[in-house]
């Protein structure tokens, strides 16, 4: 399969914070989909999740979700048909997924993947990059208006913003490095030498 044929699904979790004792849980998430090139703009979900344990004040300084935002939530169990119908037979795109799997994994067994990591993308892509976080890389490439006009009243930190972001820079890299006929496994693991191989021959 390569990848201008692929179909992938961005989602991102913003969470309740860390615990002494207790573990991690999500309370915000979003998700958006993308057709080889062609982003989906009716494909973006965003939700509050309702959580069992208080949003810690470090958590809340960071993405500004309050503990009376989520109260009348879905739990993430009432939203897994949706998560699954979003997810199933997609390429899952997350910016550092560890997060991203960590919380899937309450529902083993989900089988979700393969996963393409944009942090480890852009790593390939840019090696020498001062930051390879998300924000910075959407800045660095310019690409932070067509983020701002998919996802209007939103911003960094939100879980939608952050799963469109992903994708956004995920495209900018397909065609800034000619990944389109490149065999997906170009993303799913990325060796730097096709990518500098492309560019080189410029």
């Amino acid at each position: 399969m390569n990848v201008a044929s692929t179909t992938f699904t961005a989602i991102d979790f913003e969470s309740a914070g860390a615990q002494p004792g207790k573990t991690d849980v999500p309370v915000q998430i979003g998700m958006a989909t993308m057709h080889g090139r062609d982003l989906d703009g009716g494909s973006l979900f965003c939700s509050y999740l309702r959580a069992d344990q208080p949003i810690t004040w470090s958590a809340r300084k960071v993405h500004g979700i309050r503990d009376e935002d989520i109260q009348d939530a879905p739990t993430f169990t009432a939203l897994w048909p949706t998560v699954k119908m979003a997810l199933a037979d997609r390429v899952v795109v997350a910016h550092g997924s560890g997060t991203e799997k960590r919380f899937l994994r309450a529902f083993p067994f989900h089988g979700f993947g393969p996963w393409v990591d944009t942090l480890k993308v852009a790593h390939a892509a840019w090696p020498d990059a001062p930051s390879h976080s998300l924000e910075k890389l959407i800045i660095m490439s310019e690409l932070k208006p067509e983020v701002d006009a998919l996802c209007p009243d939103r911003r960094w930190h939100d879980a939608l913003y952050d799963a469109v972001a992903s994708l956004v820079l995920l495209r900018h890299i397909i065609v800034y490095c000619e990944l389109g006929q490149h065999d997906i496994a170009a993303l799913i693991e990325p060796d730097r030498s096709p990518y500098f191989a492309n560019r080189a021959a410029r």
